[in-house]
């Protein structure tokens, strides 16, 4: 056992609106504990800390960092980095082949301790390989996306830790990490599943509205994903959610864990209200290209309802924004007026430039980063009902944020009405923005998450 008294003072990023330094001291007295597994052998810290502060495990199979690769790394890092002010926190992830040694190192700035593990290759797709999955979901109650990711190194690792009474406080950063934690835990330790959308719900209404990418093999895995979620919810102390819509389908599991509701945020730096409106006729699309709603989304809009505000408005314009654009949305550039970009440095610099930005999501549950971000440049929305989940955006005494589309002919005027009425641009433009900065920073999410963990009996 070794003793190590260390100082160190660390100059983060401005936290607040007056771009004031802050600086963090730490003290620590440190005594290790060293675990081998595998070639690898890790030091458990034990330190002093502020009486309020926590030593936090968050457990996040997905690399989270630079959060502009997708929406759980929108949440997972947004959220760390706000406990990161106050708390001490020690990251399990897994490395992808994709994420470098600068991304690594940014992401240890944020973290007392990361624990980085390699992430196993993608399964293959042979007709064998899919039903020796099938019959191991069956038989164990895993969905094989969950079970895939799955490390006995980890699993040793975060044994040893439970066991040692290392960490106050276990969070599962989207439910497939949800595999790490076992049931009887939570009586000697706070777990909380940080749910970011529930797997049974999405593929429900994709079976229900056609938007299925494999209806046959999403008919099998409806009950069991069903089995699965009502099992999974019952192993943790506290259940978040991101909606009101997850937070009733839980109470329909009548399970026996508390759940809140947390949504989503925007990082207000990154997406800054822009200076005005460009007008014109310039439509945007955003999102990952290469996930299956934003992929059907993308392609409905293009063929069904573009086609027709081209009829109206000649020189009508369509940018689709997202990293990964899968074949699908890289030959809708072809098509008169349509512009693909793939991944762009900045968001927020084409979202500024467009007139009114389309969300036309039919599938997917949980609150979408893309409105919110949306939102807060100022850009006026036309949106689904699924694109606005977990949202109050008009109807009676609420203030209009957002015009409302589920058909084509609902997104063709209230595109129509947007082209045409400035006022109404502006009205939307403000009332979303406002709505943003009163309800949706970061800031006052990280602090509702701290107050959750402080709750749980």
């Amino acid at each position: 056992m070794i003793g190590e008294n260390r100082i160190k003072a660390e100059r983060e990023r401005p936290v607040n609106a007056n771009n004031k330094i802050c600086y963090r001291i730490l003290i620590c007295l440190t005594s290790y504990n060293n675990i081998f597994f595998g070639l690898r052998s890790y030091r458990f810290p034990c330190c002093f800390h502020y009486s309020d502060a926590m030593k936090l495990l968050m457990i996040c199979a997905t690399f989270p960092y630079p959060p502009s690769r997708g929406g759980t790394q929108v949440r997972t890092f947004n959220l760390l980095k706000q406990l990161s002010y106050h708390h001490e926190i020690t990251l399990v992830t897994q490395k992808a082949e994709d994420v470098t040694n600068e991304e690594v190192g940014a992401l240890k700035h944020w973290v007392k301790t990361l624990m980085l593990f390699p992430r196993p290759a993608h399964p293959t797709t042979g007709l064998l390989q899919k039903i020796n999955r099938f019959s191991q979901f069956v038989i164990t109650g895993t969905p094989p996306n969950v079970s895939f990711l799955y490390d006995q190194s980890i699993q040793n690792w975060l044994d040893e830790a439970v066991e040692n009474n290392y960490f106050d406080v276990i969070t599962c950063e989207h439910s497939v990490n949800e595999i790490y934690i076992r049931p009887h835990w939570k009586n000697k330790i706070k777990t909380i599943l940080n749910s970011h959308s529930s797997v049974y719900r999405t593929c429900k209404h994709q079976l229900e509205t056609k938007t299925s990418e494999d209806p046959q093999r999403d008919r099998l895995y409806l009950p069991l994903l069903k089995r699965y979620e009502k099992r999974v919810y019952q192993k943790f102390s506290h259940i978040v959610v991101t909606t009101e819509e997850d937070y009733q389908q839980l109470k329909e599991f009548n399970i026996n864990s508390q759940v809140s509701v947390l949504p989503n945020g925007v990082d207000l730096d990154i997406f800054p209200y822009r200076n005005s409106d460009p007008g014109g006729h310039h439509l945007i699309i955003t999102g990952g290209m290469d996930y299956v709603t934003n992929i059907d989304a993308a392609c409905f809009f293009s063929r069904e309802i573009f086609p027709l505000l081209r009829q109206q408005y000649p020189d009508v314009t369509l940018t689709i924004v997202g990293a990964n654009p899968a074949p699908s949305v890289v030959r809708l550039g072809e098509e008169p007026g349509i512009r693909v970009t793939g991944k762009v440095p900045s968001m927020a610099e084409y979202l500024h430039k467009a007139t009114v930005c389309v969300i036309p999501l039919r599938s997917g549950f949980g609150i979408k980063n893309k409105t919110l971000e949306a939102m807060a440049t100022g850009v006026p929305i036309v949106a689904s009902d699924r694109s606005l989940e977990g949202m109050e955006v008009d109807g009676k005494n609420t203030p209009l944020k957002a015009l409302r589309a589920n058909k084509i002919e609902e997104y063709v005027q209230g595109i129509t009405d947007l082209f045409e009425d400035e006022k109404l641009r502006q009205t939307l433009s403000k009332n979303g923005r406002e709505y943003i900065e009163n309800n949706f920073t970061w800031e006052r999410l990280g602090r509702e998450y701290e107050k959750i963990m402080d709750l749980i009996d």
